[in-house]
């Protein structure tokens, strides 16, 4: 009766379900309508819960540098990661270059004519009496990326005073698709998200750093956080990223 009794227990051990982990990613923002695609599959296919938290990368590291409790980091460029990396902060050998982009500029409404862009293209004139949206050009990588492009076309002198800057590169995004802004520089895959913004032309990967998307398990992360990681580099997700035009390079 006793070896029963141990051996129903046994089996009700082993079949009650897993607790399902819940887990904290702070992701660029740019990553947003990609990975809330992706997020879904995953929850479903795991159990397991995501809370992500979009921000400029320079946001987010900062907020991880401070202790905020995130279990996966994707940055939108190298520096921030190398920020967060070199504070300590990442969990050695976990990080690994995830994606990659394409910066274009986008005009506002869905049939805006064409930019050839150029050494001689005058951004001034251009955008003349409104203002050129870009995410934070001193901090946030598609800001920092714009700002080098310019720079490289010898343009930034002269339209740096009509920039209007936002927090992050879907702020920057809002601003054309509203109207609010006729212009503005984004990544390619910020331009695929709205249907209310052109991509009016595409700045060379020569004019400026290449974009690059590493990801990384934050310093102390749950054990389930490196599952999620890993499936980052798997067909669906690869699927998801592609979906909105990035580039997986984690293969």
């Amino acid at each position: 009766m006793l070896r029963a009794l141990l051996v129903s227990a046994s089996m009700l051990v082993a079949a009650a379900p897993l607790q399902a982990a819940e887990l904290t990613v702070f992701a660029a923002a740019s990553l947003k309508t990609a990975l809330d695609d992706y997020a879904k599959t995953y929850e479903a296919k795991t159990g397991d819960s995501l809370a992500i938290s979009y921000a400029g990368s320079s946001q987010l590291a900062k907020q991880i540098e401070a202790g905020a409790p995130a279990d996966v980091f994707i940055s939108a460029a190298e520096n921030w990661m190398d920020t967060v990396e070199t504070a300590g902060m990442i969990e050695a050998g976990t990080r690994h270059d995830l994606l990659g982009n394409t910066l274009v500029l986008i005009a506002h409404g869905k049939d805006a004519a064409p930019v050839a862009i150029g050494s001689d293209t005058d951004f001034k004139a251009l955008i003349g009496q409104g203002k050129l949206a870009m995410a934070l050009v001193d901090s946030v990588p598609a800001g920092q990326y714009g700002k080098a492009a310019l720079q490289h076309l010898g343009q930034w002198d002269a339209v740096a005073p009509e920039v209007a800057q936002a927090d992050n590169v879907r702020a920057a995004l809002a601003l054309v698709s509203t109207g609010e802004a006729p212009f503005g520089i984004v990544y390619a895959t910020d331009a695929v998200a709205d249907d209310n913004v052109t991509v009016a032309g595409t700045f060379s990967a020569e004019s400026h750093p290449a974009i690059i998307y590493p990801a990384a398990l934050v310093k102390d992360a749950k054990p389930e956080a490196k599952a999620f990681l890993d499936s980052l580099t798997g067909p669906e997700a690869k699927a998801a990223f592609e979906a909105q035009g990035f580039t997986v390079l984690g293969q």
